[in-house]
């Protein structure tokens, strides 16, 4: 690694501090300045008596003016500890990364099946523009594109039922536990389906236009004539000269697409009852619970700093003309 990639990474580095701790201020203040807090329904309660809430209160230190309540919580959560929920006093860090490691699966697999069927597919579309098979899969991915997700996963909620085929919702089967080990990784893979096949249909469209699209820009480049001239073969033309600069716009989209991991499946989540990190910060929004909140947007911003900086890292190793001034 040169002397200019580790001073642009430590750049980098120092700019997502900042990212991340303005992130958390805007948060946190944003979070403690609505109305209410995750005790008000308790006080509702006539029969929660008041002294039991105020000891609650203290606990999370919701008696301390709001600054102070920010710098308890970010001189804990530099040392790793997120704190506990407002519902069940139940450690914060074990179930957000339990619930994230179920959105990654869910996401993850919806990734690698959109990015494998979209990315030749404008391959296929560029070198055979308007021919009637690149015009079928553009009217295709028109309709698709406009297609609401939720629709969609209504449909295959529909046919799983029919069908019999595919689970209706959740993550695992009843008797997961007593399955295998091979088992239950077909289970979740069982299950996994119809979620990741919704991701997939609704992202895919963008995808192959964007691939589409690059690609035809870089065929009509002067470089490319010039290695037709030359008499190279089509597909050395294609996938050695062109491809490798097409490429470009889908490894910065790749970026964004590492840090949607976590948070790009909220929809799916709730229509097909998989127990992921979207459902569950949505309840913490509905409860007020500040901890479980901020440690899910921390866990966002994190992810999206990252994914920007590997991308950057990305089109470096591939376009060595690019400059890491020009990405910053």
């Amino acid at each position: 690694m040169s002397n200019s990639t580790i001073a642009y990474i430590l750049r980098r580095w120092l700019q997502a501090c900042l990212v991340v701790f303005l992130v958390s201020v805007l948060s946190f203040f944003a979070l403690k300045l609505s109305p209410g807090d995750c005790f008000t329904e308790l006080l509702q309660n006539p029969s929660t008596p008041k002294q039991v809430v105020d000891q609650l209160r203290a606990r999370f230190n919701y008696d301390q003016p709001i600054p102070v309540q920010y710098g308890i919580w970010l001189s804990k959560a530099l040392t790793g500890d997120l704190g506990v929920r407002c519902q069940g006093l139940s450690p914060v860090a074990p179930l957000l990364m339990e619930r994230a490691g179920n959105t990654f699966i869910m996401s993850l697999a919806s990734l690698l099946t959109t990015w494998l069927i979209a990315i030749p597919l404008g391959i296929y579309c560029a070198v055979k523009q308007n021919t009637w098979s690149d015009r079928l899969v553009q009217v295709v991915s028109y309709g698709v594109q406009g297609f609401p997700s939720f629709i969609l996963a209504i449909l295959l909620l529909m046919l799983a039922q029919n069908s019999g085929l595919f689970p209706i919702g959740g993550m695992t089967s009843i008797d997961h536990s007593d399955l295998s080990p091979i088992g239950k990784i077909l289970d979740i893979g069982h299950h996994l389906i119809l979620p990741a096949l919704t991701l997939t249909i609704v992202s895919f469209a963008g995808l192959q236009r964007l691939m589409r699209g690059s690609l035809l820009d870089v065929l009509r480049q002067d470089y490319i004539r010039t290695a037709r001239a030359k008499g190279l073969p089509e597909s050395r033309v294609i996938y050695v000269h062109a491809l490798r600069n097409a490429v470009n716009p889908l490894i910065t989209l790749l970026g964004f697409e590492f840090a949607s991991l976590l948070s790009g499946a909220f929809l799916t989540e709730y229509f097909f009852n998989w127990p992921g990190l979207g459902r569950l910060l949505l309840q913490g929004t509905l409860e007020k619970d500040v901890n479980l909140v901020m440690a899910g947007l921390m866990l966002g911003t994190i992810m999206l700093v990252i994914g920007n900086l590997l991308a950057d890292l990305a089109l470096k190793a591939v376009d060595p003309r690019i400059e890491f001034q020009d990405l910053e």
